[in-house]
């Protein structure tokens, strides 16, 4: 089984439809390892944004993916882990 993976570009399309963009922050720009409060993000917009995450890819997030100190980067590493496909036996 294959998976496409969870992209940069998802999370900035996630964000800007459940949370809407702060207009002094550039999601365009350089933001993997920005922490999410830095960017505008706290924990109810963080909530929004790993709910339509779980619902579009069907899968589980752990609170700690969504907390407001972690990077997108650290949210997109979560969500292609859980994508990932389970080894086979």
């Amino acid at each position: 089984m294959s998976h496409t993976p969870f992209r940069v570009d998802d999370l900035r399309r996630i964000l800007r439809e459940g949370a809407g963009a702060d207009e002094t922050v550039d999601l365009e720009g350089e933001i993997l390892d920005t922490d999410f409060d830095a960017l505008g993000y706290e924990s109810l917009a963080l909530l929004e944004t790993g709910s339509r995450i779980e619902r579009e890819y069907g899968i589980s997030l752990g609170d700690e993916a969504l907390a407001p100190h972690t990077t997108p980067r650290a949210l997109i590493d979560a969500v292609n882990g859980e994508l990932a496909p389970a080894p086979r036996t």
